[in-house]
């Protein structure tokens, strides 16, 4: 890709996220919405591949189609109430309007199809910003409007999703498909709890960036895209892979590493809200999402398959691994213990 062209894109990129999240207006926020979509299909469609074509046309779509009824909500709020503020969302129909198109931005069920198709046909590092940066503007939105949205049907939503997301990826052989319904089952734990405690959401989705942020980076670095790949990386980078696994349980939510803090306040949240039903439930449905990150976690170790493969064992990598990925590999492990420091925040 022309290093201008990528320049343009990445800086429209942030562009667009700073406008949507320093928004009041519906307009304005739309307006970053659309440049975000526009700035991130050339990085998606860069390598001319047909697979690649195709997430980019089913992205296009899917977030135009979204676009429009972000401003359609918009609208009908405004038409009834006068209203053009993002935090004045009183309207019930535009309530569930907003809430349908953000779900189809940020591939909540029954809005996910679109999700994993187009990270399958992306590469990694714009896997990761479909993952991370992405999402961001849509959550913000959600953030803002979250004491006007409907209780029921989020909860609804947010189940469906951590349901989906750990059952869909048990079988999954690609491991840009496991992090896709990843993402959609952490949604499920972000959408959960947002009208109760919005800044828990905003929590839950930083760690989980970061944790997602370090798993791309990583498998970037040793050049794994399927599970029979991840075997034999580990003779790469015996120390990243090492980190790997701690991240891929950090990511299953297990103490005493990262992920267990969001998930812990989630379930003490919805316990105070006398949600204990949901909260049992949702934590059921980890456990669907726990079995394929140990099976991933499995595979980053020392594990050759016990059957021949057609991958040439590789050696050490003659780079070494860089800063960034260090520093936010240490932070996707090692935060549990400043939970104090991290709850005087929210």
């Amino acid at each position: 890709m022309n290093p201008h062209a990528k320049l343009i894109t990445t800086l429209s990129l942030f562009l667009g996220t700073a406008i949507t999240i320093s928004s009041n207006h519906w307009v304005m926020a739309w307006t970053g919405l659309e440049i975000n979509t526009l700035a991130i299909i050339p990085l998606i469609s860069k390598s001319h591949h047909p697979r690649a074509i195709e997430a980019a046309i089913k992205y296009f779509l899917v977030q135009a189609a979204a676009s429009a009824l972000v401003l359609f909500s918009s609208m009908t709020n405004a038409w009834h109430t006068g209203q053009w503020d993002i935090t004045q969302l009183t309207h019930p129909t535009s309530c569930l309007l907003l809430t349908t198109a953000i779900a189809m931005k940020l591939g909540l069920v029954p809005f996910h199809f679109w999700f994993p198709e187009v990270l399958q046909g992306s590469s990694l590092t714009t896997a990761l910003l479909l993952s991370t940066v992405m999402k961001f503007p849509p959550i913000t939105i959600l953030f803002m409007t979250s004491h006007s949205l409907n209780p029921t049907l989020l909860t609804t939503m947010a189940l469906a999703s951590a349901a989906l997301g750990g059952w869909m990826g048990l079988n999954q052989t690609q491991v840009r498909k496991i992090l896709a319904f990843s993402s959609i089952s952490h949604l499920g734990w972000m959408m959960i709890i947002i009208i109760y405690n919005p800044k828990l959401t905003l929590l839950t989705f930083y760690l989980y960036s970061l944790m997602t942020t370090t798993v791309f980076l990583t498998l970037n670095t040793t050049k794994t895209m399927t599970l029979s790949t991840m075997m034999i990386s580990w003779t790469k980078a015996p120390m990243l892979n090492a980190t790997l696994m701690l991240t891929l349980l950090s990511l299953a939510g297990l103490p005493p590493l990262t992920g267990f803090l969001p998930k812990w306040l989630t379930i003490q949240e919805l316990t105070n809200q006398e949600m204990t039903a949901v909260a049992t439930i949702i934590s059921m449905l980890s456990l669907l999402g726990l079995f394929f990150y140990l099976r991933l976690a499995y595979y980053s170790t020392i594990t050759l398959p016990p059957n021949s493969t057609n991958h040439m064992k590789q050696w050490h990598i003659s780079k070494s691994t860089s800063t960034l990925t260090a520093i936010i590999a240490s932070l996707s492990v090692l935060l549990l213990p400043l939970s104090p420091m991290i709850l005087t925040t929210i």
